[in-house]
C-alpha cells in the first residue's frame, strides 16, 4: 500500500525549514513528503535576511496558489495538502480548487470574511506592516515574532526560533488580506458551499496570538456543514502559533494522522 504524498505548506515570514519536525515524523510514519518553499524563500534564514531578492514584493496571494497548484498538478495523484498559517489560507484555497485529497490548516490565517483587524493581538502582531504601505516588503522584528508566535517558550528557544527560521516577506498578501471583505473579486474567497473538494480539518491552538483560535473557528463557520464536504475544527490547548514545532507537536502530528485514516479510503492509508 502506498500512502499518499504530504505536500506542506509553510506561513508567511519563514521557510520550509518551519515543517522539518513534523516532515520528520510523517516521514517515519511511511508517508511521502514535500515542502515547496514559496517563491524567493528557498535559502536559510540568514541568507534571506541579508539578501532579500527584489523581486519579493511582487508576490500576491494569486501567485502563492499556483505556485502551489503548479507543483500539485505535477504529482501523479493528489497529495494532502498541510499548511500553517498563511499556508493554512493557501490550504482552504487550494481544496476549493479541488487539488487536495485532503486538506489540514493549522493556525490558519483567514480566508475572505475574515476582519484580522477585529482580532487585538492580531493587529498588535502585524501593525507596522500596515503603517509603511509603500515598503513591498517586511521583516518582523524579534519582539513581534515573540509575542506574535512563541511567546509561551522559554527566552533561549524564542530567540532561536527568530534566527532559523524568520525572513523578510511581501507586503502585498497582508493588504489583500485586509481588503478582502469589500473586494468581490478577492484572491481570497473560497466558496464555503462548495460539496466536492475533500474533507478538511482547522487546527487552532488555545494560546495563538497573530491567528487567535477563535479567529480560526470563524472561518470554519463559514463553511457550510450540510455541503456534503467534511470539515472539522480541532483545538489544541496550551499551544501557541508555534503549534509546529513547539512542545507537544507530536500530539498535534498524531491527531492529525488519525484524522487522515478516518477521512481518507482505506486502500490509502
Amino acid at each position: 500500500m502506498t500512502k499518499p504524498t504530504l505536500i506542506f505548506i509553510h506561513g508567511a515570514f519563514v521557510t520550509p525549514k518551519s515543517f522539518e519536525t513534523l516532515m520528520a515524523y510523517f516521514s517515519s510514519q511511511g508517508f511521502p513528503v514535500l515542502a515547496p518553499a514559496w517563491p524567493y524563500h528557498e535559502t536559510k534564514a540568514a541568507e534571506l535576511k541579508s539578501d532579500s531578492s527584489g523581486q519579493l514584493g511582487k508576490i500576491g496571494l494569486e501567485e502563492l496558489v499556483e505556485h502551489y497548484a503548479r507543483i500539485i498538478r505535477t504529482l501523479p495523484q493528489k497529495p494532502v495538502i498541510i499548511g500553517h498559517s498563511f499556508g493554512g489560507a493557501l490550504t482552504q484555497l487550494l481544496m476549493d480548487r479541488n487539488l487536495g485529497l485532503a486538506g489540514i490548516a493549522i493556525d490558519s490565517a483567514g480566508t475572505k470574511g475574515i476582519v484580522a483587524a477585529a482580532y487585538p493581538t492580531t493587529t498588535r502582531t502585524i501593525a507596522r506592516i500596515f503603517l509603511a504601505p509603500w515598503k513591498k516588503t517586511f521583516l518582523m522584528n524579534p519582539k513581534e515574532f515573540k509575542y506574535g508566535f512563541v511567546h509561551n517558550m522559554p527566552k533561549a528557544e524564542q530567540e532561536q526560533a527568530y534566527r532559523e527560521h524568520v525572513v523578510p516577506e511581501t507586503s502585498r498578501i497582508f493588504f489583500q488580506a485586509a481588503a478582502a471583505p469589500f473586494s468581490a473579486k478577492s484572491p481570497a474567497a473560497v466558496n464555503y458551499d462548495n460539496g466536492d473538494r475533500g474533507p478538511l480539518l482547522m487546527i487552532a491552538g488555545e494560546l495563538d496570538r497573530i491567528i487567535p483560535a477563535k479567529m480560526v473557528r470563524k472561518n470554519f463557520g463559514f463553511y457550510n456543514q450540510n455541503s456534503g464536504a467534511v470539515t472539522e475544527y480541532k483545538e489544541f490547548a496550551g499551544r501557541s502559533h508555534w503549534i509546529i514545532a513547539e512542545p507537544g507537536w507530536k500530539e498535534v502530528a498524531e491527531y492529525m494522522e488519525n484524522w487522515l485514516e478516518r477521512q481518507l479510503p482505506s486502500g490509502l492509508i
